[in-house]
């Protein structure tokens, strides 16, 4: 699933334009690879992005099928770390 889609079905940004913007700015990257908005994203990587001055490090555990919910969004991924960016 392309990285856009995937940021934007995990509720992580509000919507896929916002996850494309921040893939434009080079503000995602997955295994320490700066990710354009095409970029796939399987199960096991490791994604890293910044939003509203936080920086975000996530690992994917599973890929969605469907259209996920936003209490059940968190068992896609594993928040690694969070930090602040001043």
């Amino acid at each position: 699933m392309r990285i856009d889609q995937l940021l934007n079905k995990l509720c992580l940004f509000k919507t896929r334009s916002m996850a494309k913007k921040a893939c434009d700015l080079n503000l995602v990257s997955i295994n320490g690879k700066i990710a354009k908005a095409s970029t796939i994203a399987q199960a096991d990587d490791e994604v890293r992005y910044t939003v509203y001055n936080w920086r975000y490090t996530i690992k994917i555990t599973d890929i969605p099928k469907g259209n996920v919910s936003k209490v059940t969004a968190p068992q896609y991924y594993e928040l690694l770390k969070k930090k602040e960016v001043v």
